[in-house]
């Protein structure tokens, strides 16, 4: 008696499982970022301190992103990952524990941060792959390299909000409104715990003497001009405006503030459709887009703060935040896109470093306003992003055909790992990697330097 054989059950969904760890780390930062009133008031800490608090999570993230990446693509992204979950739950323990001792805070915000840089660097390249073949089969083009990117945006637009709520109205507002973060990171472990790691430290070590190397030269032309403005639109709406425009709040400051870091994220993932749009047609349109959107919204920042009209600048706050919307989700697809999967995670970290420098833009604000009055700063930083608009298209036009493509994307892979058609020349199929004779006399400008 023959046994036939069963089909195989269709792949479970690890990846949307384990994005939730990424909602875990955006709710760490901006559940801080929604007390910040609080601890000016209530604690009476004073404005360089708050602002120094929330830069010091930026010094812990940074070094947390650049150890981290090349770890996961050594050793794998799933142990990491867990690790830096658990230690962002430590370090929400660490700032209630702030509550009764302010001095708790420091290392507190300083482990959120280390925690946060460990989970994009593992976290993203571990949901990328856990989102595409073979563990799932995605929904549409993209849909892997961004997921991460939406998932981390929807923990800092609910974090910082329910924050807020607690912080309003509950008892022990610097105690309570940790509480949720708590729930949510442990939820995620037991949601995640199951996901099996993508690439083994062996796999990755004998996939990298061989791999496709990383095309540094399109890193630098299509990164490094919009990288910083990633997280510098964001921080900007809601750590700088809603302190501008508190004077007229009358006690509802803490819950403006969660509004604001819900806004922000908010209408960041609300024009993800856009953005795919974009995407179609041209490769930089989302970035340059997004840098344009980032620049209005800090034109409509200047007469926000100079009337002081909390309306007015929660609506700049969500443009700032659409602008953030737009340039991460260019900025992803970019990092996977040039990086080959055994780089995936150390090429990440570097974009999420580049990004997360624009946190400083706050603290760049709060010194330079004893000097310079704070609607000529914004209005400098929408000149500022114009210029950096033009340097993105400037430096990258030469690497594009007519129809927006980067001319060398036919030597690797696309964002979601498929490899692309063969080329041909004059009826003749050329295999990726090799040139006619016609090309081998003629350097591509493409080609590295």
């Amino acid at each position: 008696m023959s046994t036939t054989p069963t089909l195989a059950s269709p792949p479970r969904r690890h990846g949307l499982r384990a994005a939730w760890i990424m909602t875990a780390s955006g709710w760490s930062a901006n559940q801080f970022s929604a007390l910040l009133g609080s601890y000016r008031t209530g604690a009476g800490l004073s404005e360089s301190t708050v602002t120094g608090l929330f830069a010091l999570y930026v010094l812990g993230l940074v070094p947390g992103l650049l150890v981290c990446g090349p770890l996961a693509d050594r050793h794998g992204r799933r142990p990491l990952a867990l690790a830096a979950l658990a230690v962002n739950l430590l370090s929400t323990i660490l700032l209630m524990a702030g509550s009764a001792a302010s001095g708790w805070l420091f290392p507190g915000r300083f482990l959120t941060g280390v925690s946060a840089g460990a989970l994009l660097a593992a976290g993203s390249a571990w949901v990328k792959e856990l989102s595409g073949p073979p563990h799932e089969n995605p929904s549409g083009p993209g849909t892997a390299a961004k997921r991460s990117g939406l998932f981390v945006s929807a923990g800092f637009a609910s974090g910082g909000l329910v924050a807020s709520l607690i912080a309003q109205w509950a008892p022990c507002p610097r105690v309570t409104a940790y509480m949720p973060h708590l729930l949510l990171g442990a939820a995620a472990w037991v949601a995640t715990r199951g996901a099996p790691e993508t690439r083994p430290g062996t796999v990755a070590a004998e996939e990298g003497r061989t791999a496709i190397p990383v095309d540094w030269r399109r890193f630098r032309r299509a990164l490094l001009p919009l990288a910083p403005w990633i997280f510098a639109a964001p921080t900007l709406g809601f750590v700088t405006l809603p302190g501008l425009v508190g004077g007229d709040l009358d006690g509802w400051e803490t819950v403006y503030a969660g509004v604001a870091t819900a806004v922000v994220p908010g209408a960041g993932m609300a024009v993800h459709p856009l953005a795919r749009h974009l995407a179609r047609r041209h490769r930089i349109a989302t970035g340059a887009t997004g840098l344009l959107v980032i620049a209005l919204g800090l034109l409509l920042a200047v007469p926000a703060v100079s009337a002081e009209r909390p309306a007015l600048a929660l609506f700049a706050a969500a443009v700032l935040g659409a602008g953030y919307g737009l340039t991460l989700t260019y900025a992803l697809t970019e990092a996977a896109t040039v990086a080959p999967p055994e780089r995936l995670a150390r090429v990440g970290s570097l974009v999420w470093t580049l990004a997360y420098l624009g946190m400083f833009a706050p603290y760049v604000v709060t010194l330079l306003s004893g000097t310079f009055a704070a609607p000529s700063l914004l209005g400098a930083g929408a000149v500022l992003a114009v210029l950096c608009c033009a340097v993105l298209a400037a430096v990258n036009r030469r690497d594009q055909d007519s129809s927006g493509r980067f001319r060398q994307d036919d030597r690797r892979a696309d964002p979601e790992g498929h490899s692309p058609p063969p080329r041909t020349a004059g009826g003749i199929t050329l295999q990726p990697g090799r040139r006619s004779s016609a090309g081998r006399r003629r350097r591509s400008p493409a080609s590295g330097p």
